[in-house]
């Protein structure tokens, strides 16, 4: 088998035309040219070069073979010179998970902002529970995933992940309007008891969060609708048929007949996203990042306010964009 070792070394002596020639451009020495042709004559099968006066000359067989060296040359150099551009060009797949809540609110914005700024990237997107979204990082069946944090209960990362904050968000309960708390912001958690909530489905960051949570105040939730969707538990609000803890940038535009009020003690989810640490400063994946910060800011701006309800065109309270810098 003709190896690429070997067809270098030839390409170089029909470039030079002598063993010295190719000796001095590839930094060898003569006598290791001569032998790596001595082994391609053997591999082709056929004599390659013959003397000509103090000097060699390429046979029928060595200028065919020539032509296909310097093609192949040509195609390695290319492929250097494109994976040396790859350490500063975005390019290339990127594979992302994300969390349901935050597809609809900043992905169509990012994945436009990503083909526009960098065409030959190729991001694909799908959507799960953090439970199954971290372990597909791990194991490289995804490059990044974008999760959910809420104050009380952070995420568990696994180790070898970095996360960077995108955004901190305050998070809102839903009520139907005439609610009997729908007039008080913020509304007392410990007064809940005995509602009937909506919330993601067991498992779930938000799910696990609303229970720990209300249980802290006292109240044992009576959690009968388990819907991913945030819009899905927000119908259910409007209907009256529960209430519900929901993050602004999932809610957006707020729908009528539905309050959004603060809560005490305060709720708060964290946008993170998430990648391997030997991956983080990859350009893909820090041209992501700049793009989910972005659109993560503009989507909790636009979220619902507490208070006057639905139509009020004011900033929600409590919005600040994380820090750039990475933890964990």
């Amino acid at each position: 088998m003709i190896t690429w070792d070997r067809l270098r070394v030839f390409a170089a002596v029909a470039e030079h035309g002598s063993v010295g020639g190719a000796a001095a451009a590839l930094h060898i020495t003569g006598p290791a040219v001569t032998q790596q042709l001595r082994r391609l004559e053997r591999e082709a099968g056929t004599r390659l070069v013959e003397p000509d006066g103090r000097g060699i000359r390429l046979t029928a067989a060595g200028h065919v073979l020539a032509g296909h060296a310097a093609a192949i040359a040509g195609a390695v150099a290319d492929a250097e010179r494109d994976l040396a551009a790859l350490q500063d060009e975005v390019a290339g797949p990127l594979r992302i998970g994300s969390v349901a809540s935050a597809l609809r609110a900043l992905f169509p914005e990012v994945l436009g902002a990503l083909a526009a700024e960098h065409p030959r990237l190729v991001p694909t997107v799908h959507d799960g529970e953090v439970v199954d979204l971290l372990p597909a990082l791990r194991s490289r069946d995804l490059d990044a995933v974008l999760l959910e944090s809420w104050t009380h209960r952070p995420a568990r990362l696994p180790p070898g992940v970095r996360v960077t904050t995108l955004v901190t968000e305050p998070v809102l309960l839903a009520v139907p309007e005439g609610h009997r708390v729908a007039e008080r912001d913020p509304a007392p958690l410990g007064e809940l008891a005995g509602e009937v909530w909506a919330s993601s489905p067991a498992g779930t960051e938000p799910y696990e969060a609303l229970v720990q949570l209300l249980r802290a105040n006292d109240v044992e939730p009576e959690i009968r609708y388990l819907f991913a969707d945030f819009a899905t538990q927000l119908a259910l609000v409007r209907a009256g048929l529960a209430v519900a803890v929901v993050p602004g940038v999932a809610v957006t535009p707020p729908p009528d007949g539905v309050r959004f009020l603060s809560c005490t003690p305060a709720i708060g989810r964290s946008l993170v996203l998430a990648t391997r640490e030997q991956d983080a400063a990859l350009p893909p994946l820090r041209a992501l990042g700049a793009a989910l910060r972005a659109a993560a800011g503009r989507a909790v701006a636009a979220a619902p306010d507490p208070g006057p309800g639905p139509g009020t065109d004011r900033a929600a309270p409590g919005i600040r964009p994380a820090a750039p810098a990475p933890s964990g």
